[in-house]
């Protein structure tokens, strides 16, 4: 036997008791996607309306994930290494207004001026106008937030709405969160007068994204994990039943934002992947899957990716870019005035195009 003949063969043993014995925490659940909604015609054909964007804010910055835009012309923006930073529409001033020691990822601003901070890492915080930091919570029904998410508060102040993406899996390890697909994501309430914090909804796959409806009828969560988005309502005869509000999404969804009017946005940070999707029902082949991705890159598709939703969850704007420079992934998008603005988990800098454009 030829000592290539005999390497190839160590080779291949080495990689198959990796790929079927390496220890790995995930514990794959079968499932069954429904098929995946073309991207070559109908309503999610690929396109390249997300071209033009303009930089916005400061430059050089990692991970500008969540954004709010306050007084028109000051952007604030949580960023990977836990500093809360607000910036110029011209990048031209910054100033860091707290650092988490966490990784901020969702932003609202109370009526009574906090700004309230859904950290991967740390929590449900706040931040108040002298710079003072303070937890929130950090827990819920005993079980403590693995990754919390995405924050939004209703009209009087009265509760913030926030996910818990998993209880099980933290910040950066969303992927093998997914792949799981284990339902332990959750959709959680803070009570501002109470302090108290109760379970909304739970099983959950991968709750991300959050969003009150017109009227604070209801709220809206994103599950990345089954492509679709959960409805909470809480107000009328429904009040305290969930149904889905849009389901079979193109793409894994991320952030949520509403209008205040009449539209949702929802970023999609890449493409359905034929690989996760086809092995949906074999949990051992998945297992493999994610000892596969902690020497090789992730299957994901580089594509900025984002749709506009009616208040009946129809698809009312489809703005793609799959081009090698595209502002992707996106992982929130936000409408104001003229404009939405885009944030993304691994991009440098914010972007926006006009909202004109994007509505065409």
């Amino acid at each position: 036997m030829s000592k290539i003949f005999k390497s190839l063969l160590l080779a291949i043993v080495v990689i198959g008791a990796f790929l079927l014995l390496m220890p790995t925490k995930v514990r794959p659940v079968a499932w069954a996607p429904q098929p995946a909604p073309s991207l070559t015609s109908g309503i999610f054909a690929e396109n390249r309306r997300l071209q033009g964007m303009e930089r916005v804010g400061a430059v050089d910055i990692d991970g500008p994930e969540a954004l709010l835009l306050e007084n028109d012309d000051t952007l604030i923006t949580g960023l990977h290494d836990g500093r809360l930073i607000s910036t110029s529409l011209d990048g031209k001033s910054r100033k860091v207004l707290a650092d988490t020691g966490g990784r901020p990822l969702g932003l609202a601003r109370h009526p009574n001026g906090l700004l309230v901070i859904a950290d991967a890492v740390k929590g449900l915080l706040s931040l108040d106008a002298q710079g003072r930091l303070v937890a929130l919570t950090t827990e819920a029904g005993g079980v403590p937030f693995g990754f919390t998410d995405d924050v939004v508060i209703d009209k009087p102040g009265h509760y913030a709405y926030f996910s818990d993406a998993s209880s099980r899996f933290g910040y950066g390890h969303d992927g093998e969160a997914v792949i799981e697909h284990g339902g332990d994501g959750r959709l959680l309430r803070y009570d501002f007068q109470s302090g108290k914090t109760t379970v909304v909804l739970d099983k959950l796959e991968f709750a991300n994204g959050v969003a009150m409806g017109p009227d604070d009828a209801y709220v809206l969560v994103n599950e990345t994990g089954a492509y679709r988005i959960s409805r909470y309502w809480l107000t009328g005869p429904k009040a305290g039943t969930h149904d889905l509000f849009i389901d079979n999404l193109p793409g894994l969804p991320d952030n949520l934002s509403f209008n205040g009017h009449d539209r949702f946005w929802v970023a999609l940070y890449a493409p359905r992947n034929a690989l996760l999707d086809g092995t949906a029902a074999h949990p051992f082949v998945r297992k493999m899957i994610v000892r596969a991705m902690t020497v090789l890159p992730k299957p994901v598709e580089k594509r900025g990716f984002v749709l506009g939703l009616d208040l009946e969850g129809k698809v009312i704007a489809n703005l793609q870019d799959g081009s090698s420079d595209s502002y992707a992934p996106i992982t929130t998008v936000r409408e104001y005035g003229d404009w939405l603005y885009f944030g993304s988990l691994k991009a440098q800098h914010m972007a926006r195009l006009p909202l004109g454009k994007a509505l065409q």
